[in-house]
């Protein structure tokens, strides 16, 4: 498996292209919001991207990897109520936000399914020690 593995699966992938599709998005959102609804939404779903990287990376230690996951489901709920802003807001057309929306709720069910089963992805229980 390459080092960077974690770029080869579809969660990832997902992850990524909304990410920039959110930031090209966002460019047309007004200045007054450059250090708020801007700058949140950008990093909250950037940071699915990084969580998940991170979480990859963890993945021989099932529950490190599994509470790298639930960072990335967390930035994606995050990611969702700043969509939710941005529509409000008349920044995000109505069809971009049910894009946008549907796109982080696919990437909510691959990461649970991840969750779910960790030892697909080349994690494990470590052993526990036991008294003698």
């Amino acid at each position: 498996m390459s080092s960077q593995g974690y770029k080869d699966l579809i969660a990832y992938k997902k992850a990524f292209k909304v990410a920039m599709e959110i930031f090209n998005q966002s460019k047309c959102f007004p200045k007054e919001e450059t250090y708020s609804l801007t700058s949140q939404i950008r990093r909250s779903s950037r940071s699915v991207c990084a969580n998940f990287a991170e979480a990859y990376r963890k993945r021989p230690y099932q529950k490190h990897f599994i509470s790298k996951l639930t960072d990335c489901d967390g930035e994606c709920a995050e990611t969702m109520v700043h969509l939710d802003f941005a529509k409000e807001c008349d920044y995000l057309t109505e069809e971009k936000h049910k894009e946008l929306i549907e796109e982080y709720l696919q990437i909510g069910k691959l990461l649970g399914n991840m969750m779910s089963n960790p030892e697909k992805f080349g994690s494990h229980k470590l052993p526990t020690a036991t008294a003698n």
